[in-house]
């Protein structure tokens, strides 16, 4: 692996020490990420909300699903976000996610 020292501006630096911070990972991995994306010649859009705030926003999804008739449910479905699934998402991997959730599920209701 190489070492590139590098000076930024003061401001760059925080901004991009925030970023990584959102994004739970250190300044070196951020930038190494971000250069990655760029050069492979895709735009690097930093999360919307952090980390925390997707957790938050999650479990209130749940809330509601969990409270909610068909229509509220089904309302909530269609107004998600659809984003393509990574590479290493094989339906293989998917199939075991289900068999794993439907074991926990099982668990639970018998416990």
């Amino acid at each position: 692996m190489s070492r590139l020292t590098l000076r930024l501006p003061e401001t760059l630096h925080q901004q991009l020490t925030g970023l990584a911070e959102r994004e739970g990972v250190s300044l070196n991995q951020y930038i190494v990420y971000a250069l990655t994306r760029q050069t492979a010649g895709y735009v690097v859009v930093p999360a919307a909300e952090s980390p925390q705030q997707q957790e938050e926003d999650f479990q209130v999804l749940i809330r509601q699903l969990k409270q909610g008739s068909s229509g509220a449910i089904e309302s909530s479905l269609v107004s998600r976000d659809v984003v393509e699934p990574e590479p290493e998402l094989t339906p293989e991997v998917v199939e075991r996610v289900r068999l794993m959730i439907a074991a926990k599920g099982n668990k639970n209701e018998g416990g």
